[in-house]
């Protein structure tokens, strides 16, 4: 249950990045269902587009808590005295949890490409 609770939480960041990366850029874009304001193809790119780049954010700060992680950690075994040590070893749980919820959400993804690739047409 606990991994489930994790999964939600990520997936509840996601949409938060999303909904900050629409507002910051001033366009918050919603499909329209009518055939005359766009065709099928320009809807899905659109759709996979904002995708690919909340998938993209989320990747990035992912990427951003390990590289914190081992700047503090570094910092700390040069001697910085304005590192602790719980800072680091906050700042590395952060990094492990972050990475792992990541990867639980790219394991779904995968288990569900991999079900609609079995279902019959």
């Amino acid at each position: 249950m606990i991994e489930r609770a994790d999964i939600n939480g990520v997936l509840a960041q996601m949409r938060s990045l999303r909904a900050e990366m629409q507002q910051s850029s001033g366009q918050i874009e919603l499909p329209s269902l009518r055939p005359e304001s766009g065709s099928i193809r320009s809807i899905g790119e659109t759709e996979r587009s904002s995708f690919t780049a909340l998938l993209k954010s989320a990747v990035d700060q992912v990427n951003g808590h390990q590289q914190s992680a081992n700047r503090l950690r570094e910092s700390y075994e040069h001697g910085d005295p304005g590192v602790d040590l719980p800072q680091v070893m906050i700042q590395a749980q952060k990094a492990s949890v972050s990475f792992e919820a990541m990867t639980q959400v790219r394991n779904r993804l995968v288990q569900a490409y991999e079900d609609i690739s079995k279902m019959p047409i």
